[in-house]
């Protein structure tokens, strides 16, 4: 062999014995331990935090005051009224006074 294919060899094992001190320290839990957890088996998904966040941000959302009109369909609680024309609650001197229905504002459900 030549002396240059003499100090390629040598370079060569001199990277394999410190890729395996490296490989050990990772598995022994030691400074590149971070890096097998980024990289491997412990890595999270950013997506999945962010799902996560959600759900976190959802069940801390106060709930409704009750005895507040909540809609069954999308669970909003800003409503329209309307008159309903077609129940009369009371008449007098010619004057009907006729239920009233609420719709959603947001999906428009009528409850």
């Amino acid at each position: 062999m030549s002396e240059f294919e003499e100090k390629i060899v040598n370079l060569l094992e001199k990277i394999d014995e410190k890729l395996d001190k490296l490989l050990d320290t990772k598995r022994s839990g030691g400074v590149g331990s971070r890096a097998v957890a980024s990289t491997g088996e412990g890595y999270v998904k950013p997506s999945a935090v962010v799902e996560k966040q959600e759900e976190v941000q959802k069940a801390i959302e106060k709930p409704p005051v009750e005895g507040r009109r909540i809609c069954p369909a999308c669970g909003g609680t800003s409503f329209k009224t309307e008159e309903d024309k077609t129940q009369v609650l009371f008449q007098q001197g010619g004057m009907k006074i006729y239920a009233k229905r609420y719709i959603c504002r947001k999906c428009g459900t009528e409850t």
